[in-house]
Parts: structure tokens; C-alpha cells; sequence
């Protein structure tokens, strides 16, 4: 059986161009994700999904739920062509035998995919909460009557100049807006790279399971619709396998990100507690809010993932990066 040759630009096009166009459509549902997540009990801003929405947009205005989309849009592009491009390299790798790939070195290949993202996922995810969560430490802030109340003591915060500034200090009833430029250059200035890496282990913990189990089940699911083994599914098929695996991914891994938008969200409301790591974080969460806190933004997660790796794959295997680099090709060979 001969060896199909992989494109590594072609998917790396694909990737980007997918994640793009999926971040943008559903960014607004992930900031809320992490503001139900960030939530405590008796300290409940936000009752659900559609009321956390509705006050976003009356208390910040509309691009207020685009909080964060510069920082996710920016790395998205490396983020998702290395997740798509590395798990297609392993399942390349893998089956050079000429032999069907089985479960397990499906379920590898993704294990590889969800390790190598992490080194962009993990300084990406920990601006973008940061950004995402500023409105609801805002409202954290305000008494009922609209005025806002005491900062919070400093024991329950993880002082880092640059941030306590836009967050916790002064008179001002809105919160200075910082830039993720703003954010990162504070973070490697107190705590060097490791700052930006913080909640690393969580992220792993997140995202190669996450791998482990969409990669495998989306390509079941797309096969079938194949009418012949080396053919591609139709076009609506590719989606709805992408929405389906996505979304079943997202909620099976969706305890790990309540445990990583934690430790992600450097500051915190009043009488919110840090977390010293992964173990701490579990047994508190588990001890004051109960088993369910862990399913919190699990709903707006399967809808963030499910569209966003439907777009992914349709934009992947239409083969519009393959386009793109014979386009660059064909141009080249003409303008000689």
C-alpha cells in the first residue's frame, strides 16, 4: 500500500483558517464559560448562560463579550495547526504498516496531538481568562445598591502589581482595562516565563484527554459516512461527526477545566480562596461546592466545541490549505 504524503503547510493553513473562523463565532459563549466556571456559591453573579450573556452585554456593551478574542484569535492559528497537523503526523507515523489504525493507536496519536498543543494553549488560555473574567470581578465589587464595596483583603489574592491595578485598587467603579500585551509583560516581569505557564499540569490534564477521545471518535464517526474507504465523507457529514465528537469530548474533560480556569485566574473576589495546585484545587472545589461545580460551564463548553471543531474539520478536509500551497506553486513555477 503506498505511503500518503502529508502537506505539514497545507495542514498548518487548515488549522489556522479553522480556528479563526470558529474562535470568532463562538467566543462570546467561552467568555461565559469562564465566568460561570470562576463563579462561587452564595457569590453567583450570573444564574445560567443566557442571563450571563444578557448582562455582559447591558453592563459592557457588545465587544465587551469579545474580552480576550485579540489574545485567542493571535494564537489560535499556532494552536490549532499544531493539534491538527501533530495528530495527523502520529496517525501517519502509526500506520506506515499498511494495516487499519486500531483504537488504542488512534487514541495515541491524539495523546501526542493534546501534549504538543499545550506549549500554545496553556500562555493563551491564561490571558484570555484573565481578560474574560475582569467584568465579573468587576460586578464582584459593587454593592446591590450599584455602589461599589471594600476591595477584597489582600490575603485572598495573588498580588501581582500590574493586574491589581486594573482589578482591585482604587475609587473607580469600572476597572482600568488592560491589553494582554499589558498582562503578559507584568507576569514574565514577577515571575518570568513560569508565570504565563501557570496551571500548565491542569491544561495537560485537560487537553490530551480531551485528544484521546475526539480524535478517535470523530474519524469512527466520519468514516461513516464514506462511500468507499479512501473517499471523504459529504460535507454536512464531516460537521456534524466534528460537532458530536467535539462536544462528547469537552464534557467528559470539562472537571479538569473548572480545575484550570481556577488556577488560570490570577485574581480573585472577596472571599474567594487560592489554590496552592491540581490536588488543592480538586479537594476545595469538591469539600464547599460539591461534585456538581466541577459540570459548571460544561453546557457552554460542549456548545464552544461542538461548532468550533465542526468548522475545524469541514475547513481541514475540503483541503483548503492544499489549495492554497498548489496555488503557491503553481505561481511559482510561472513567474520562473
Amino acid at each position: 500500500m503506498a505511503e500518503k504524503q502529508i502537506s505539514l503547510p497545507a495542514k498548518l493553513i487548515n488549522g489556522g483558517i479553522a480556528g479563526i473562523i470558529g474562535v470568532t463565532c463562538v467566543f462570546p459563549i467561552d467568555l461565559t464559560k469562564t465566568r460561570l466556571q470562576n463563579q462561587r456559591n452564595g457569590q453567583q453573579i450570573y444564574k445560567s448562560i443566557w442571563d450571563c450573556l444578557g448582562k455582559t452585554i447591558r453592563s459592557e456593551g457588545y465587544f465587551g463579550m469579545y474580552r480576550g478574542a485579540a489574545v485567542n484569535l493571535t494564537l489560535v492559528t499556532p494552536e490549532k495547526a499544531i493539534k491538527l497537523a501533530a495528530n495527523d503526523f502520529f496517525r501517519h507515523r502509526l500506520s506506515q504498516d499498511g494495516k487499519k489504525l486500531t483504537l488504542v493507536k488512534e487514541m495515541l496519536a491524539g495523546c501526542g496531538a493534546g501534549t504538543c498543543q499545550v506549549i500554545i494553549t496553556t500562555p493563551m488560555e491564561m490571558l484570555k481568562i484573565q481578560l474574560q473574567d475582569a467584568g465579573r470581578l468587576a460586578s464582584c465589587q459593587k454593592a446591590p445598591t450599584g455602589i461599589q464595596i471594600l476591595s477584597p483583603s489582600p490575603k485572598h489574592l495573588n498580588v501581582i502589581p500590574v493586574l491589581s491595578r486594573a482589578y482591585n485598587v482604587g475609587p473607580a467603579l469600572m476597572p482600568q482595562k488592560l491589553s494582554a500585551t499589558q498582562i503578559a509583560s507584568g507576569l514574565l516581569r514577577t515571575e518570568g516565563v513560569r508565570g504565563l505557564y501557570k496551571g500548565l499540569g491542569a491544561t495537560v490534564l485537560r487537553d490530551v484527554p480531551f485528544s484521546m477521545i475526539y480524535f478517535p471518535l470523530f474519524s469512527n464517526l466520519n468514516k461513516l459516512g464514506m462511500s468507499t474507504p479512501d473517499g471523504k465523507a459529504p460535507f454536512l457529514h464531516s460537521f456534524f461527526a466534528g460537532c458530536i465528537a467535539g462536544s462528547t469530548a469537552a464534557v467528559a474533560v470539562n472537571p479538569c477545566d473548572v480545575i484550570k480556569t481556577r488556577l488560570q485566574s490570577l485574581h480573585k473576589g472577596a472571599n474567594e480562596e487560592m489554590y496552592s495546585g491540581i490536588i488543592d484545587c480538586a479537594r476545595k472545589i469538591w469539600i464547599k461546592e460539591g461534585p456538581s461545580a466541577f459540570l459548571k460551564g460544561s453546557g457552554c463548553r460542549a456548545l464552544v466545541i461542538a461548532p468550533l471543531f465542526g468548522i475545524a474539520q469541514v475547513v481541514y478536509f475540503l483541503g483548503v490549505g492544499e489549495a492554497v500551497v498548489e496555488f503557491a506553486q503553481f505561481s511559482s513555477l510561472t513567474s520562473q
